[in-house]
């Protein structure tokens, strides 16, 4: 497939001067749902990989093998540019080079490295701890180099702020523009004073996720640099929950046609793309072709 199109789509994005929203997707079929819905792109996290493919919590067990392949599912059920989230790239800078050709190929419109030391090494799974900043700006550069389509994003993200502070967070994204990333993921921040103060030192575009609700004014986040910024992973969850209790249901005996949480014939028509198929079979397999 042609991934440029999209890529130039998300690309506008970061140049426009609105924030907008992703739709949380995790499946061919979440991404459909968002792009029929009208969100201008999508985002697919680590932890929802982890959470989809593994049935895992997010403690970075997923490999680099298996996120790809679900991000180009992703990629090929529709044209939403994909953000995704590709942890601290799987390793060291030279790992990360593999986890950019790899996510590249799969189609994805923008991707993320963070400077948070993973996996936890022995004797700090409870205490989150960044790698130098040295360390990350090599990332980033590493990224940048194995990137062969320019249309790519490569944001460096950092929770520095929350974890080391604000000005280590500036030192930081400071470090990571001058190395060339196309924008910056600020992950966790918590005040208004401190995306300002950080903001102010760096002149790229920014993605927020897991933001504080002090942050979900998209003028004021877009008045400082912001824009894209996360709503949390609620597609996934709720469709968890979803499934659960129409399990449950059919489990204590309720009828199928008694259960509200399943979706309408029209509904899966629709994501399934049951139109195309239809017209396809009839063109190509003898049901209504010359």
């Amino acid at each position: 497939m042609r991934w440029t199109a999209r890529r130039e789509r998300f690309r506008a994005l970061l140049s426009a001067d609105d924030c907008i929203h992703p739709g949380s997707v995790y499946d061919a079929i979440s991404a459909r749902i968002a792009e029929d819905l009208g969100f201008e792109t999508g985002m697919f996290a680590g932890s929802v990989a982890s959470m989809t493919i593994l049935g895992a919590p997010d403690i970075v067990m997923i490999t680099l093998s298996e996120f790809a392949d679900q991000a180009h599912r992703i990629c090929r059920a529709g044209e939403l540019p994909l953000i995704v989230d590709a942890d601290h790239g799987y390793g060291n800078a030279l790992n990360v080079m593999r986890t950019v050709e790899a996510l590249e190929n799969a189609g994805i419109a923008a991707m993320s490295i963070e400077d948070t030391e993973l996996p936890p090494a022995y004797g700090s799974s409870k205490t989150r701890r960044l790698i130098s900043i040295e360390e990350g700006a090599a990332k980033m550069r590493a990224a940048l180099a194995a990137r062969r389509d320019p249309g790519l994003v490569i944001m460096g993200r950092t929770s520095a702020a929350v974890i080391s502070g604000v000005e280590d967070a500036i030192a930081r994204v400071r470090a990571y523009q001058e190395a060339g990333v196309d924008a910056i993921f600020l992950a966790g921040m918590k005040t208004r004073d401190d995306l300002t103060t950080i903001a102010a030192e760096i002149d790229i575009p920014i993605m927020l996720g897991g933001a504080s609700a002090e942050l979900s004014d998209s003028a004021f986040l877009a008045d400082n640099g912001v824009r894209i910024a996360l709503q949390s992973h609620l597609p996934f969850s709720a469709g968890v929950g979803a499934v659960y209790e129409a399990l449950k249901a059919l489990r204590e005996g309720t009828a199928p046609a008694d259960i509200p949480h399943a979706g309408s014939k029209e509904l899966l028509a629709r994501v399934l793309r049951q139109d195309d198929y239809d017209r396809w079979t009839d063109d190509y397999l003898g049901g209504g072709g010359k």
